[in-house]
């Protein structure tokens, strides 16, 4: 249980610093991550289109960064 803890305390941390920064980053259209703004192509799904509203962007790291990981990464196939 620990490690869901501290995997949650990380997504949070996370989150905070993209909400006080939001200009740096976008949200993938394919899998609603959250990526630097320099990305092209995102890098979990390789889609290559992106929102970059910062109203959107605080809402989707409050809502990332309040839940576990549900992304599925070609890593965790393997």
């Amino acid at each position: 249980m620990a490690s869901q803890f501290d995997s949650l305390k990380d997504r949070a941390h996370r989150a905070d610093q993209i909400i006080r920064e939001p200009k740096s980053y976008k949200i993938c259209f394919g899998c609603d991550s959250i990526v630097g703004i320099d990305v092209n192509i995102c890098p979990n799904c390789h889609a290559y289109r992106f929102e970059s509203d910062v109203k959107q962007i605080v809402a989707q790291a409050k809502l990332l960064g309040s839940r576990e990981k549900q992304t599925v990464l070609a890593s965790d196939l393997d």
